[in-house]
């Protein structure tokens, strides 16, 4: 690494929403989408998950 990669702004790893987007490349936010896609598929299938729970507690209790 040299003097002058420590001179360079850190990138964030992930993404924050409401960040400043016009320094970031086209490939940058192309990578920010897939980023956000997979959290959001995450996100999805955690709610699919507790869903199911839900519904499974109301059913038994109905009986």
């Amino acid at each position: 690494m040299s003097f002058l990669d420590e001179d360079r702004p850190k990138k964030p790893a992930g993404h924050e929403l409401g960040c400043d987007l016009s320094l970031l490349s086209a490939d940058e936010l192309t990578g920010r989408i897939a980023l956000l896609r997979e959290e959001i598929e995450r996100l999805e299938a955690e709610r699919t998950r507790k869903t199911a729970g839900r519904q499974a507690a109301e059913s038994f209790f109905k009986s």
